[in-house]
C-alpha cells in the first residue's frame, strides 16, 4: 500500500515550513551523520530513492557522479526538484521504486534518506536494490528508528505531573507492520520492523553491513535546538551502510 502523503497540500505546506528552518532534526542530526558515510562518487552511477526536492542528488553531481537518478512518489517533490536542480547528469522521476525498472548490476551507489519506513515490502525492496547494485556497490539509507516506530502511534514519552520526562516507553516492538501516527496531519502511514528484520534482510540479500549509526547530537546542535537533548535517552534515526558482496571465483 502506497500513501502519497507529500502530495497532501496541508502536509506539504507544513513540511516545507519545517525544512525551511535552519535548526531542524534533519539539518542538525540525520544529515550530518548520513554524510559521513557517503562513498567516493567520482564517475559513479547513483540512484536516490525518495529524493525529495533533489538536494542530495544535486550534491552527488557536485561530487563528480557520472549520473544521478532521483525518484519520488510525490509530484510536489519532483516538481520542486526539477525547478531547483538542472544538470545533464540529473534525472528526476515521479515513481515508486517498486514500479521502476533498473538494469541488473547497473548502479554503483543507492541512497535513501528517511524513505524506507514508508515502503510496505522491505524484503522485496532490498532484494531489488541488491540486484540493481554492481559488485562492490553500496547502499546507504536512514529510517526512523525501530524503537520510535514500535508503539503504534501512541505517546512514547512518559512524563510526571509537572511535565518532566520520566522515560521513553517501548511497546509492541515484535509486532511488525503498518503504523499510523499524527505528524503534521492525521493518519500518516509507515511500517515498523525490528532491528533483526532490517539487518537480516540486508544479509540475506547479499549485502555486507559496514556501518550502523544511531545518531547522537553534538553539544552545539543541542544549543541550537534544545529538544535534541532527548536523543541521549533514545535515538530517532537509524543509518545503515551496506556493500554488495563481490562474487567469488570458482
Amino acid at each position: 500500500m502506497k500513501q502519497n502523503i507529500y502530495d497532501n497540500n496541508k502536509f506539504f505546506e507544513k513540511y516545507q515550513e519545517i525544512r525551511a528552518r535552519e535548526n531542524n532534526y534533519n539539518n542538525l542530526l540525520e544529515q550530518p551523520n548520513f554524510f559521513t558515510q557517503i562513498p567516493t562518487l567520482k564517475n559513479k552511477v547513483v540512484f536516490d530513492i525518495g529524493c525529495g526536492m533533489g538536494d542530495f542528488a544535486a550534491y552527488c553531481i557536485s561530487q563528480g557522479a557520472k549520473h544521478v537518478t532521483g525518484i519520488d512518489i510525490s509530484s510536489n517533490m519532483i516538481a520542486n526538484a526539477k525547478k531547483r536542480h538542472i544538470h545533464e547528469g540529473l534525472t528526476f522521476m515521479q515513481v515508486a521504486f517498486e514500479d521502476v525498472t533498473v538494469p541488473n548490476g547497473s548502479i554503483d551507489f543507492v541512497s535513501s534518506s528517511l524513505a524506507f519506513h514508508y515502503i510496505a515490502d522491505f524484503q522485496l525492496l532490498i532484494k531489488k536494490i541488491s540486484t540493481a547494485l554492481c559488485e562492490g556497490g553500496m547502499l546507504l539509507f536512514s529510517i526512523e528508528h525501530p524503537i520510535v516506530t514500535a508503539n503504534k502511534g501512541k505517546e512514547n514519552w512518559i512524563t510526571n505531573h509537572e511535565g518532566n520526562l520520566l522515560h521513553f516507553a517501548v511497546d509492541n516492538y515484535q509486532d511488525e507492520g503498518l503504523r499510523t501516527q499524527n505528524w503534521l496531519v492525521e493518519n500518516v502511514m509507515m511500517y515498523h520492523r525490528t532491528m533483526s528484520t532490517i539487518l537480516n534482510t540486508l544479509i540475506e540479500s547479499g549485502l555486507q553491513i559496514e556501518k550502523i549509526i544511531e545518531p547522537i547530537p553534538t553539544k552545539e546542535a543541542v544549543c541550537n535546538l534544545p529538544s535534541l537533548h532527548r536523543e541521549f535517552r533514545r535515538p530517532s534515526f537509524l543509518i545503515i551502510r551496506a556493500k554488495k558482496h563481490k562474487s567469488k571465483l570458482a
